[in-house]
């Protein structure tokens, strides 16, 4: 068989932001999917990823598709425009057209590409009900390009369960460790493949925030995010990718 070489690009959820391990750094659904083929197949896996939280598109395409197309990849993963659709104005016909463009050049380079839709973290948010108009939008027209294409499609936007509080972090925004885990189990299915039956997938539900927890929500997160917004700064800046090369993931068994 094979090796599998698996590159991930994208931004704060692809990098894992919201599981966060012991030493600082994070995991998330793209490694966890590594160790997940990994333990599938009994055989190393290659693994890169060059996601960067709080990139948009753009970037995500200028400063990551080439670099990880040169890697040579037998898979690579590709989720982008989460961080355009929480702005104002967001132009979704630009969004589809670029992606489409991105999984085109993936296939014209002998790559097998797989498109992500992020979860729905928009229940917790301020604003999320137009925010989700524009999620389902997107995600409804990138389905339709991957089907378009050939391309294998993760449709963790449409997941129920994921849309839930208790698969999220505590800035509402970023998923939790349970909720990367069943992204990551969502992908696997996608390619084919069970998750790691020792995975929890299934978070037990939260008590519904009080006002107190909502002015504390709002003075830790919002007012930071509105802060980066106003300045032009992002959550990313300095930050460099965080597996830019090739690692090898083992088999656990």
């Amino acid at each position: 068989m094979a090796v599998i070489r698996y590159v991930a690009i994208g931004d704060s959820f692809t990098e894992g932001v919201g599981d966060e391990q012991p030493d600082g750094s994070v995991r998330g659904w793209a490694d966890l999917v590594a160790q997940g083929l990994a333990d599938a197949t009994g055989e190393p896996i290659e693994y890169a990823n060059l996601a960067i939280r709080g990139r948009l598109l753009a970037p995500i395409l200028a400063e990551q598709l080439e670099p990880a197309i040169a890697l040579g990849p037998t898979l690579l993963s590709f989720n982008g425009g989460g961080n355009d659709m929480l702005r104002p104005g967001t132009d979704v016909p630009s969004i589809i057209s670029d992606t489409e463009g991105a999984l085109r050049r993936i296939q014209a380079a002998g790559i097998e590409p797989l498109l992500l839709a992020g979860a729905n973290p928009t229940a917790g948010l301020p604003n999320g009900s137009n925010v989700s108009k524009k999620g389902s939008e997107m995600t409804a027209a990138a389905g339709a390009v991957a089907e378009r294409l050939g391309i294998r499609f993760s449709n963790n936007w449409s997941d129920p369960e994921l849309a839930l509080s208790q698969y999220w972090s505590r800035d509402r925004l970023h998923l939790a460790p349970v909720g990367h885990h069943r992204v990551a189990a969502n992908v696997l299915r996608t390619l084919g493949y069970d998750a790691p039956a020792d995975w929890v997938l299934t978070a037990d539900p939260l008590a519904v925030p009080t006002m107190r927890d909502q002015l504390k929500y709002t003075r830790e997160h919002v007012l930071p995010w509105i802060g980066r917004r106003l300045t032009g700064r992002s959550s990313g800046d300095g930050r460099t990718a965080k597996y830019a090369e090739f690692v090898t993931v083992a088999p656990r068994r």
